[in-house]
């Protein structure tokens, strides 16, 4: 299966398990959820490797730090990797500034979600670093995948959901503010 820019995005009608820290030691830290649940709000989903590593705290953290400029844009942040809920729990445990994540951690044991986003690497058992920006009507609009070492820019990412909300031409390099090309 390849994922598409202008299709239906992969996985809205997956049932998927996620971690809510801000719910954490409740009855509903671990919750049951669709991408079609969202329908109607921009989504940004992105991928990381693995728990307990180096490069992906650091983006976890950037995104989290940046939920006030997506929330303005009407947009969910959901985050995925191929660990479980439980070890996702357990790596917010360990670390402080994860400890303070405000954003859904998707456990994708199963490997679907992240085969269906067309990023996981079959021989590791783990997803590389894709970014994807759902409409709200579901259609995939924007996507960029990472290699295992680079970490991404969310500054970008929220610049390219600020030209797709435009609905405009918006040329190279375009930033909020800046004229459209129509």
């Amino acid at each position: 299966m390849s994922v598409r820019v202008g299709q239906t995005a992969p996985g809205l009608d997956r049932a998927l398990k996620a971690y809510d820290r801000t719910k954490d030691n409740t009855d509903q830290q671990f919750q049951d959820f669709k991408l079609a649940d969202l329908k109607g709000k921009w989504i940004c989903l992105y991928f990381y490797p693995l728990d307990f590593t180096f490069v992906c705290p650091t983006e976890l953290v950037a995104f989290d730090k940046a939920l006030g400029e997506f929330k303005d844009r009407e947009t969910v942040v959901l985050t995925a990797s191929t660990d479980s809920v439980f070890s996702h729990k357990g790596w917010c445990d360990s670390h402080k500034e994860l400890g303070l994540l405000k954003h859904l951690m998707i456990g994708d044991t199963s490997h679907e979600l992240a085969n269906a986003y067309d990023v996981l690497d079959c021989g590791k058992g783990i997803a590389y670093r894709g970014v994807y920006l759902i409409d709200p009507t579901g259609t995939l609009r924007w996507l960029a995948v990472h290699d295992l070492g680079v970490g991404r820019n969310v500054d970008e990412v929220i610049r390219v959901l600020d030209a797709l909300q435009t609905d405009k031409l918006c040329p190279c390099n375009w930033k909020p503010g800046q004229k459209t090309l129509n």
